[in-house]
């Protein structure tokens, strides 16, 4: 915006031009309109004008950043100082836009001139005197009866330049002029040439009436010197009505303001109060009586104007003036009668709040006297429950105490254990070990542990490796060897060192130690084989019942989500299949064989990740057929394989062709005929309900299998909860032991029970082996006062007898 906006220190001091020059004092905000409005409709009909649009803005001392901190000026480099400069000024002059157009549509010459300063005031009569500004025309401050000092306008009349006359406009209309000196100096001056021409003209009476010819003259005299000096009387009348209102009006504000600091703070003293209150209304009617006298003597003054406009009708040339001091002193008039108004009311107001605060105050001793009431309720009630706290501490000290010697004890015995057992110690810290930390045995000690790899010790083979039993500081592991080094062998064994020493997890199988150096893996003994050898009944090993099959699948399941919630990468199995899940004693299954696993970049929120592999690994049957077509590899590949793991738990039969003979049986309602009958009675719903599973997880394309953390957890957890209770069942509830017949050490059924010294029944092998290396109790941890056994043959031969029958 370029047109015709200047910079107050960018302009040079004019002359007083030839034609009228208004400044209008504008702030931008709704009223300003109002005030360049008036000054159009006033002085464009008296001739050719010019207009000047004054708008003084502070000045430019901090820059804000995005933030909304401000840095100080002299902080910030020139070039964005000088950009922020450019902003503001634009900002003001589209701001101001809306009042030069009004001037424009009026066809009258108009200039924006922008002012920094802090002082409004003196910057406003700075640029007047400057540029030689003859009538200024300001908004007109909002007027109080009580408020204190002189408002910005007053401060403006009286900063102006005396040649420059001031006109103070409030809602569209004059409220106050501040004439110049030289309008001033006319309207004296006008006035008395007239009464001399007054003089001179008249004849001259007679000898006779020479008296009463200057009586009269001195009388006319008056009467015309009167409306001359009605200025200067005007404002004599009005300085001394505004301080005597000043003075009353703060004496006022002070009696009000008193009283009400004695009402809050809270004074009881009734007969005090009472006359103060008095007092100050009386006060505040004396000051609106003694107002009301000052605007009727302004009415007089305005009474004696008008008979003294009568009398200067005789004058026709100052006939303008004496009007226009008319309608100011009537101005003045209609504004004293409003704040008399206002004075009036106010009193009203604050006689009515005084009676109020009155009430208050009583109100507020009757709530004191009822609070004082209640502090003495809650005293007597504090020393009760006082009373009640220190018996119930004296009562927990005992508690403690007691708790403090039994834990003493405890320590004691916790300490005592964990000294007869740093083999086990040492396990448990490999369990919940560290990353990256696994304990390594040499070469030798896995020869010595296998017996040199003795076929008789030998639990399986792989198409990675085979899998020895041994015995490893005095614990059964599982100790694998790979059958080569070549480099993608030693990459698998790697990655399964890697993520077997990184995560932990109940349903894993846990990685004891490695011997890097000849590709050699520690693992824990699983008793029971693997699942495979289970279902399909390999070395004539007893099928599973359906409630340990239902709680296999949650457990396998739990394992795969906890594997691809692995962070930061998520881990893919890529092999799951009844032989990599091993059963321990407990028939608790665990995932193992993670040598083929895949670590993925992979947000648990997202199933859109996948990672290629050119080159598919895995188990023929258990592979996902998407990612054999396309080499793309995800979370949802693990669960086609996890649908086929259930579909054989349900009917242990092969995996060929399983999933097509489940939805021929579901189609043909013959499930049941499916299903693997030794596992015993299976429950109809509940079992559908897995098949369905089963088969919505073996779907051909991914998108179209169910979310394994969503979807297949939750539902198989409301199937576990069936299976535990199906677990106590009469007809399956004779395939599991009795707890009796389980040793408390093993877990597992005893082949030779005894009655320790400790009054439980363990098997004499497990006891034995014990009280070598300890004195307590395995039950109870306490010390046992002997270490002999006794054989317990009734218990022996319910065994035989519970084994019989099984079989």
């Amino acid at each position: 915006m370029e047109e015709n906006i200047t910079r107050a220190d960018d302009q040079k001091p004019l002359l007083p031009p030839t034609s009228a020059l208004v400044a209008v004092a504008i702030n931008g905000g709704k009223k300003s309109k109002y005030v360049v409005r008036w000054a159009l409709d006033k002085f464009v009909p008296e001739g050719e004008v010019s207009f000047k649009l004054l708008h003084v803005r502070p000045k430019i001392i901090a820059v804000p950043t995005p933030m909304g901190n401000l840095i100080p000026i002299h902080q910030v480099r020139d070039d964005v100082v000088a950009a922020f400069r450019k902003e503001m000024e634009w900002q003001v002059t589209e701001k101001l836009l809306p009042y030069k157009k009004m001037c424009t549509r009026e066809k009258v010459q108009v200039d924006i001139v922008l002012v920094e300063s802090e002082d409004v005031v003196n910057a406003i009569a700075g640029e007047v005197a400057k540029c030689s500004i003859n009538k200024l025309v300001i908004g007109a401050s909002s007027r109080r009866l009580f408020s204190r000092g002189q408002n910005l306008s007053s401060k403006i009349s009286e900063c102006s330049p005396s040649f420059c006359t001031v006109y103070a406009v409030s809602k569209g209309k004059l409220s106050s002029v501040r004439p110049s000196d030289s309008e001033t100096h006319r309207s004296i001056k006008d006035d008395c040439s007239d009464s001399s021409r007054l003089t001179s003209n008249s004849s001259s009476p007679s000898s006779s009436s020479q008296a009463e010819w200057t009586d009269q003259s001195s009388t006319a005299s008056y009467c015309l010197l009167s409306p001359a000096s009605l200025p200067l009387q005007r404002f004599q009348a009005l300085s001394t009505i505004n301080q005597a209102l000043c003075h009353r009006r703060m004496n006022t504000n002070d009696i009000i303001y008193q009283n009400s600091l004695s009402l809050k703070t809270g004074d009881r003293d009734a007969d005090a109060t009472s006359c103060l209150s008095s007092s100050d209304t009386n006060d505040v009617y004396s000051a609106a009586s003694s107002f009301r006298s000052l605007i009727q003597d302004a009415m007089w003054v305005n009474d004696q104007a008008s008979v003294a406009d009568t009398v200067t009708d005789f004058s026709s040339g100052n006939q303008i003036n004496i009007n226009f001091e008319l309608e100011k002193l009537r101005i003045e008039l209609r504004h004293l009668q409003g704040m008399h108004a206002m004075a009036q009311n106010e009193a009203i107001d604050a006689s009515r709040k005084l009676n109020d605060l009155n009430k208050r105050r009583l109100e507020d001793t009757i709530k004191l006297k009822e609070i004082i009431l209640q502090e003495e309720e809650a005293k007597a009630l504090a020393k009760k429950e006082k009373e009640r706290y220190e018996a119930a501490k004296r009562e927990a000290d005992y508690m403690k105490e007691c708790a403090e010697r039994e834990a003493t004890h405890k320590k004691e015995a916790e300490a005592k254990a964990l000294r007869e057992a740093k083999e086990k110690e040492k396990l448990e810290n490999a369990l919940v070990g560290h990353v990256h930390q696994y304990q390594k045995f040499t070469w030798e000690e896995i020869v010595s542990a296998t017996l040199s790899f003795s076929e008789d010790l030998r639990v399986g083979m792989g198409a990675y490796g085979t899998v020895y039993k041994g015995s490893l500081h005095h614990t059964t592991a599982a100790v694998k060897i790979l059958h080569s080094k070549d480099t993608y062998r030693t990459k698998q064994f790697q990655q399964e060192l890697e993520i077997l020493s990184q995560i932990h997890h109940p349903h894993l199988l846990i990685l004891l130690g490695a011997c890097p150096d000849h590709g050699c893996l520690v693992y824990e003994f699983m008793k029971n084989g693997s699942l495979e050898e289970r279902l399909l009944r390999k070395n004539s090993s007893p099928p599973l019942p359906w409630f340990e099959r239902f709680r296999i699948a949650w457990e396998v399941a739990s394992a795969l989500v906890f594997l691809h919630s692995s962070k930061p990468k998520a881990i893919i199995h890529r092999d799951l299949k009844p032989a990599n899940i091993l059963l321990d004693h407990n028939f608790v299954s665990k995932i193992g064989d993670v040598g083929l696993s895949t670590m993925l970049h992979y947000d648990c929120s997202s199933v859109s990740t996948a990672y290629k592999d050119t080159a598919p690994v895995g188990t023929f049957c258990y592979i996902d057929p998407e990612y054999q077509r396309t080499g793309l590899i995800s979370p949802s590949s693990d669960v086609y394989g996890f649908g086929i793991v259930i579909l054989q738990l349900l009917t242990a039969k092969p995996p060929m062709g399983i999933a097509h003979l489940m939805e021929k049986a579901i189609e043909n309602d013959s499930l049941m005929d499916v299903l693997d009958q030794d596992a015993g009675e299976w429950p109809g719903k509940e079992t559908r309900e897995l098949a369905m599973l089963a088969l919505r997880c073996t779907e051909l394309r991914g998108k179209d299998r169910p979310d394994l953390k969503d979807k297949i957890l939750p539902a198989l957890e409301k199937l576990k909860e069936t299976a535990d209770k199906g677990r106590d069942w009469p007809p399956i509830a004779k395939l599991l032991p009795p707890n009796m017949f389980v040793c408390p050490i093993l877990k597992d059924v005893m082949e030779n029970p005894c009655v320790a010294a400790d009054g439980y029944t363990y098997d004499r092998k497990a006891i034995e082996e014990w009280l070598e290396e300890n004195g307590n109790s395995p039950m109870t941890n306490l010390p046992l006062p002997h270490k002999n056994l006794l054989p317990n043959y009734t218990l022996l031969s319910a065994i035989m007898e519970w084994k019989s029958g099984r079989h």
